[in-house]
């Protein structure tokens, strides 16, 4: 049996994994009988790939690197039935993806069993399930499933994962004081606190996992690359450095762009996923590359 604490885990839905955008018509036009039915009668037709399906490929590809120490972990969480799932699993097992385990909860919530099963993150179309993760303290992402480049298919030789920094990898209190007092106040803030390290966010222990798992690879050819793209500039930017040199985490690249357009940006880095909590900048990144916008959590905790 594989140890999941040692692992990188990822848990998946379907529709992240696989193009469904038909049968999630289907399902919000017809229902869940008529969804069902649909891939019961076309459960031996393979599907074609999803956003998600590279990346997931890719890190996949790491347990090739040591296979007696497995890096990563894939878990298909669904709230489908057993029932219709077979058409997922034929397609998994088509492209030889090795991917073996899932939470299949038919409409339940899916909260509970991403910590029994350890996930680190979580991506899906849905937004119930993804603000159900958020709320749970998992980082999770809704990932955007139309206007995919096409080219997100092609084998992927190192994975790039890009961030934003404020309510992402950091908590949303700066952000707080930017949106209710402006740039000005947000500037002093950030300026008068610059060495006390930021309060972390919902992608916080993931980044500090994908470090951990960089360090077991020389600088130069670790198969992960990160980099930070945030619309901070000077002077906020002293204290994510120093926040990110406190948590002793690698981002291999850092753009602090002032308010600029991250989207040409990210194409640049060629991220294979960019996690961001403004639609603003993941509407638009995702005509680029797979982009996934994070929930600001329900519970929040006030600006201290």
């Amino acid at each position: 049996m594989h140890k999941f604490e040692n692992c990188l885990v990822v848990g998946i839905s379907s529709r992240a994994l696989f193009d469904l955008e038909e049968e999630n018509r289907i399902f919000e036009k017809e229902g869940v009988e008529a969804y069902a039915q649909y891939q019961i009668e076309h459960e031996n037709e393979i599907l074609t790939p999803g956003t998600g399906f590279a990346l997931i490929k890719a890190l996949l590809n790491l347990n090739k690197i040591e296979p007696e120490k497995r890096k990563t972990e894939i878990i298909v969480m669904s709230k489908n039935s057993a029932d219709t799932s077979l058409r997922i699993f034929n397609s998994i097992r088509h492209y030889k993806l090795d991917i073996t385990r899932a939470a299949l909860v038919s409409g339940a919530f899916l909260s509970p069993y991403l910590d029994a099963f350890q996930t680190d993150l979580f991506l899906s179309a849905n937004e119930e399930d993804v603000q159900e993760a958020i709320n749970s303290g998992v980082a999770a992402g809704i990932i955007y499933t139309q206007h995919l480049p096409r080219e997100n298919v092609k084998e992927i030789d190192q994975i790039r994962i890009a961030f934003d920094g404020d309510a992402v990898l950091f908590s949303d209190a700066s952000e707080k004081i930017y949106q209710a007092h402006g740039i000005e106040a947000f500037q002093e803030y950030e300026v008068k606190n610059a060495k006390k390290p930021l309060p972390e966010g919902p992608f916080a222990k993931f980044l500090k996992t994908l470090s951990t798992l960089q360090k077991q690879f020389d600088k130069n050819d670790a198969p992960i690359r990160t980099a930070l793209v945030t619309a901070r500039n000077a002077p906020a930017h002293e204290r994510v450095i120093r926040t990110l040199r406190a948590w002793d985490v690698r981002i291999d690249e850092a753009f602090f762009l002032g308010g600029m357009g991250k989207q040409e940006v990210l194409k640049a880095f060629g991220a294979h996923i960019y996690f961001d909590d403004q639609a603003f900048h993941t509407d638009a990144a995702a005509e680029f590359v797979p982009s996934a916008r994070v929930p600001y959590k329900n519970e929040e905790i006030s600006v201290e």
